[in-house]
Formats: structure tokens, sequence, C-alpha cells
């Protein structure tokens, strides 16, 4: 990884410590993880004492690494990037559940054995020697489930919307089991490392490409057999895993951090006056809650019309960042609020993205005016485009612009 400095910076004398082991939690496109410590030095560069705000946070990998030395504002539109954010920055007494994960699966069993009760024809075995016929057979046998009310049974959303899709109906039926154990928590701490956990486990379960734009369908024997991999997979072993890991990792925290789910304008909007901001806006024309969907869905579990092959949510945020037409008025409104706060910024983008280095330069330098100085570092970075193709990574240059008041 190379590191090109195109402006010298002052160093402050302030320094923030921060984590560069933190762990992950699902798959994610255009994930900061890799330059975590590359983003924490360069924050450090301009770091005051200030607040830091994630404006969109994502994985909330910055408030992992930072979150024990510092106030984190961790904002995202999207709800499950507010539980990444509230597993990291939660003040955890894990002495209380001495044997949580345990006292989980008891739960989540109980509520598998009623189902099965309910609906005791409800088996479909991956284990079996099948033809590639047999094989789609029991895949639409599970997504015909869509139409079965299960109206005897509170929390069916997965088994119902999701069974032969990107999860096996066995696969669902933990989702929806654990989800259900999940709610017993939902007023305290660690309702949010227990979802977070789930995530990871769907994540690494889905016979997909590692987000949920779509999907595989078995065209012949060799697709079949990969997806079968898959179906194979139990949930619990990797909830169990992902879970124990973050009760290590994290521990009391006492900062008075603040986590939203605002439009980034509203966000930057509420922000107390000089918060350091760190901004990473989409790259790119996909939007991420066509990738990420069934994340929000199972945060929400709201039971919302579902749509198409990837059952999709019909209220899917669109960001102006990803159309042509709204992104440059959408960095034009960015810059222009921070010059609003008197804030610093550090701002990450791809030479792969919707607009150039150049143009979001000028659009800088014209929205914030002569009380700033604009400086940008550049970074080779092998980027995660989530497929399962040739081009399943690519090589970009990160660029981190950095605005600072006079």
């Amino acid at each position: 990884m190379s590191i090109v400095f195109k402006r010298n910076i002052v160093q402050s004398k302030n320094k923030l410590k921060h984590k560069s082991k933190v762990p992950h939690i699902v798959k994610y496109m255009g994930s900061k993880r890799e330059l975590i410590d590359f983003l924490a030095e360069s924050i450090n560069e301009i770091y005051e004492g200030e607040p830091i705000c994630d404006l969109f946070a994502g994985t909330s990998i910055l408030s992992g690494a930072l979150g024990h030395s510092t106030r984190i504002y961790s904002n995202d539109i999207q709800a499950y990037s507010a539980v990444f954010s509230k597993t990291y920055l939660g003040n955890f007494k894990w002495d209380e559940y001495p044997d949580l994960i345990n006292t989980i699966v008891i739960k989540a069993q109980k509520h598998i054995d009623y189902v099965n009760n309910c609906y005791p024809d409800l088996k479909f075995d991956y284990n079996l020697q099948l033809d590639l016929n047999e094989f789609n057979v029991l895949e639409q046998r599970q997504q015909d489930l869509i139409y079965l009310d299960f109206e005897d049974v509170d929390y069916h959303l997965f088994i119902k919307n999701y069974s032969g899709t990107y999860w096996s109906y066995e696969q669902c039926l933990w989702i929806d089991a654990i989800r259900v154990v999940a709610e017993e928590y939902s007023n305290t701490p660690i309702y949010y490392p227990i979802l977070s956990s789930l995530m990871f486990a769907m994540a690494y379960n889905a016979q997909s490409t590692g987000h949920y734009a779509q999907y595989r369908d078995a065209n012949n024997v060799a697709s079949m057999n990969d997806i079968i991999i898959y179906r194979c997979k139990e949930i619990l072993p990797y909830f169990e895993k992902k879970l124990k890991e973050l009760i290590e990792f994290t521990d009391k925290n006492t900062l008075k951090h603040v986590v939203t789910t605002l439009d980034y304008k509203d966000c930057l909007d509420e922000l107390p006056r000089g918060t350091l901001v760190y901004a990473d806006p989409p790259y790119t024309f996909v939007h991420y809650s066509r990738f990420y969907h069934a994340l929000e869905t199972l945060v929400k579990y709201d039971y919302p019309n579902l749509l198409f092959k990837g059952r999709y949510r019909t209220d899917r945020h669109q960001s102006p960042f990803c159309k042509r037409t709204e992104v440059v008025g959408a960095f034009e409104d960015l810059f222009e609020r921070i010059r609003n706060k008197n804030s610093k910024l550090l701002l990450s983008y791809s030479n792969t993205g919707m607009i150039s280095l150049e143009k979001i330069l000028n659009i800088a330098n014209k929205t914030l005016g002569a009380n700033y100085i604009v400086s940008t570092k550049t970074v080779d970075y092998t980027h995660s485009t989530m497929g399962r193709s040739e081009d399943k990574s690519r090589e970009v240059k990160e660029y981190l612009i950095i605005a600072k008041p006079l």
C-alpha cells in the first residue's frame, strides 16, 4: 500500500489511539476495514480534541477503531448500520450475562421446536443425492412458502419470504429464532451485538455473492454443487463464534456517543459546531440499499412488501451520490454544511467514482471559500466488488480530501 501526499499538513499535538483489529461483522462492498490505519493517522493530523462524526458509517468500522478514545457521532440512513455502531460503541456489563450464548441457543431452539410442531411437513433435505431437476424442485418448494400465511407463528418473516432464496428454509428458521430471542434484550445494550452476530451468520451462510442483490440459480450441476455447500452450512456456529468475539472485544464505554439514522444533510445540520467530519459517500451508480436490503429487513423485522426475485423492500433509500444528475449538488450540499458548521472534513472517494477528483476539488474550493485549506492524499487500494467472477476485487486509487478551516 503506497501513500502519496499531495500537500504537507501540520501535525496536531492531540493524538487518538485507535484499534487496528476490529471484528468485522458483514461482507461489505467498499469497506474501509483495510484502510483504518491510514484513516486514523490522517485524522490525527488535524484532530484537536473535538468529537468525530462518521457521516456515512456503513459497517461502522471507524466507531470500532476510535470509539474507546473520543466521542463519536455515527450516522447512516440505513438502520442496520446503527446496529453495528451501537455494537462497537455500547457500554457493556457482560458479567451480568454469564451464560448468554447458551441461554440464547436454548430459547431459539424452543421457537424452532414450536414451528416444527406446527408445520411437520416442512422438511427440505440437501444431503440426498439430488440431480439438477430434483434440486431445483426442492428450491422451488421453499420459495413457494411465500404464499403460506404461517398464522400460528408470530416470528416467521424469513421462513416465509426468504426460504430457498439466499438461505434455505432451515437457515431461515434459525434466523427467525435468534431474532425472536434478540427481541427479549431490546431494552439492553446487548441487543445490538446479538443482531450483529446474526447478520454475520447470515452473510457467511448466504449462497449469494456476499451481498443480497440477487440469489443464484442452479443452471448447471457445477452451480448446484456450489449452492449446496452453502445450503448445508448452519447459522448457529457462525452466530456463536461472532458473539463470543464481540463480547471479548467490547467492554464498558462511558463516552456519550450519538448514533443516528438520518439523511446526511440532516445529520450535518444537527452536529455541534466544529465537529470533525469523516465522509465516505457512495462512489457508484449502484445503491447500497439494493445490496443490503435483507439486513435492513432483519433489523426492522417489519414484514415489508417485497418485490422481484431479489425480494427487495419497496422503501429502499436512493442516494443522490449514486445519481449522475444529482451527485454534483450532493457534494455542494455537503461542503456548504461543513462550512456552516466551521467543521474539519476528511472525505474519502475513489478514482472509479461518479465524478473526478478535480471536479470535487473545484466544488470544495468554490463552496468552502478562502477560509479553508483543502489538500489531498492518495492511497493505492484493493477494492472488493463482492463478486464471484474474475472481478472479485479491483485495484483503485482512494482519495482522501482534507478540508480545514483557517
